[in-house]
């Protein structure tokens, strides 16, 4: 199993990265491959998914991603490309804090999960993940942005983009609205 790689960014996709290790070039799937630059040095937390037809590398910027992308392949149902699918929507932290706090409105409003699927995450997930603060801030600013006319998708990115050190209701709206203008 590889379980981490380090070297030189050769290029970058919309969903994944080729980095240059020993001499290969190998291509990383990513939820944010955009954070990285070609040409500059990267080391990466990865999973490495063996499937009928190949394998796949997937990559993340620390072991506590690459762990919650392992807790989310235990729900049945959740494959590599759809918990990797997941991350792109929502960051690690908003994420756990959710299913700590068995929050379905977030996950099924910000994340965009169906109903049947958040539930059952929730209830596969809740007990590994454990309860994690999560003040539910982001329903409320995603509920913001749509009643300002913003689409689920633009609400969605906006509040991906949204720094995890930023807390509270207002300062996370702020954030969100000074990123779509």
């Amino acid at each position: 199993m590889i379980r981490q790689i380090r070297g030189h960014v050769l290029s970058i996709g919309a969903a994944s990265a080729v980095v240059e290790v020993a001499g290969f070039g190998i291509e990383v799937r990513m939820s944010a491959p955009e954070t990285l630059s070609v040409g500059g040095e990267v080391r990466l937390a990865t999973y490495l998914a063996v499937k009928q037809d190949g394998m796949e590398l997937y990559g993340f910027p620390d072991a506590a991603d690459r762990d919650f992308f392992e807790h989310m392949l235990s729900v049945s149902g959740v494959g590599p490309k759809t918990a990797l699918s997941l991350l792109r929507r929502a960051p690690r932290a908003a994420l756990e804090g959710a299913i700590g706090k068995r929050d379905l409105a977030y996950l099924t409003k910000v994340v965009g999960l169906g109903k049947k699927s958040a539930e059952k995450m929730l209830l596969e997930l809740a007990d590994k993940i454990g309860p994690h603060n999560h003040d539910n801030a982001d329903g409320e600013v995603f509920d913001t942005l749509i009643a300002l006319g913003y689409t689920e998708r633009e609400a969605r990115v906006a509040l991906q983009t949204i720094p995890e050190e930023t807390v509270g209701k207002e300062a996370r709206l702020k954030a969100a609205l000074s990123v779509t203008h």
